[in-house]
């Protein structure tokens, strides 16, 4: 066995590891969210949603200003691999210059969206992590501050986003010529852009749960492609690959448009925070795309790695990651 064959190889290994890690940690990676809408002066509706796997959940907890009493005993189960608890509070000292923390954050590797939204419909969106596990209630927000908020929630959801990473990668694996992979991401971008608005915005609107397995099965298609290349003899999905990825592409933005109704959107500023938190998304698949990319050349040069045989071993772990997503979104129907 070669020198190469052997680095090739270990790179293999490594991506199983890695593979492993990342699907034992799924759930963990998922964000929690807190929402707390101001029903009348002073009290507050709480809404708290962690990550869960069959009856366990993420050890996070809501830590809320002193001033702040609890009006009603909190109500809480387990659903569609989430630990859902809602109660109301009273703040007779109100919000602003308040401190909200979440314990247990600092040990976690998860975030934490944060949305607050007041009487008249103004709001204040802040994401919270294990480096920042609490801040300073603002209240209103300006239209630059909403705008960069929802920059960088676009940001993170990508980059977090597995699935949608995975399949992305996958067509990168795909496609050997780079102005053809630019079209496919381009088109992948545009459809995603329009089905996120449309659903955003109230337009259309399908079901969470068969979307996300729907998504699961997109990646598995891709995978199934991979593993039938043969050098010479290019499928269809080879030559036109920008059709591909642009209805799958309208299918993954209904999956950004769920994670985006779970944060909200402000009243005042609606197309502004869409805007930029598509901007935000499409800034992340480029670092993504980016990243990848000079890993593909260091792996080219350092190791001559031969491309159809490793394309098809690649194809088979994408496959299992996408069965197991798809077992798991059926499994939660």
């Amino acid at each position: 066995m070669t020198v190469h064959w052997i680095a090739s190889l270990r790179l293999l290994f490594m991506s199983v590891l890695v593979l492993a890690s990342t699907l034992s940690r799924a759930d963990e990676l998922r964000p929690a969210y807190l929402d707390m809408r101001e029903t009348k002066a002073a009290e507050w509706l709480v809404r708290w949603k962690v990550p869960a796997a069959g009856d366990l959940r993420l050890g996070l907890y809501v830590r809320l200003p002193d001033s702040c009493k609890t009006v009603s005993e909190p109500v809480s189960g387990i659903e569609a691999n989430a630990y859902f608890e809602h109660w109301r509070i009273s703040c007779p000292d109100g919000l602003k210059g308040q401190t909200i923390a979440i314990d247990g954050l600092r040990n976690s590797v998860t975030d934490v969206l944060v949305r607050i939204e007041y009487l008249g419909g103004a709001t204040q969106v802040a994401r919270l992590g294990p480096g920042s596990p609490a801040f300073a209630v603002a209240g209103v927000q300006t239209r630059f501050e909403v705008a960069a908020t929802y920059f960088f929630l676009g940001i993170d959801h990508i980059l977090t986003s597995l699935d949608h990473l995975l399949f992305v990668f996958a067509l990168m694996l795909l496609i050997s010529d780079f102005w053809k992979l630019a079209k496919t991401i381009t088109a992948f971008t545009l459809a995603h852009s329009i089905t996120l608005a449309a659903s955003s915005l109230g337009y259309i609107s399908l079901p969470q749960q068969p979307v996300e397995a729907t998504i699961a099965l997109s990646i598995a298609f891709l995978a199934s492609e991979l593993v039938k290349m043969q050098v010479g003899q290019p499928r269809l999905s080879e030559r036109f690959p920008w059709i591909v990825a642009f209805a799958f592409g309208l299918l993954h933005g209904f999956g950004f448009a769920g994670a985006l109704k779970d944060i909200g959107l402000p009243q005042t500023d609606v197309s502004l925070a869409l805007l930029m938190f598509n901007v935000g998304v499409e800034a992340g698949q480029l670092i993504f795309v980016g990243a990848i990319l000079i890993g593909f050349m260091a792996a080219g040069r350092l190791y001559g790695v031969p491309g159809t045989p490793l394309r098809k071993i690649a194809g088979y772990l994408i496959g299992i990651a996408s069965m197991v997503w798809l077992t798991t979104r059926l499994g939660s129907f």
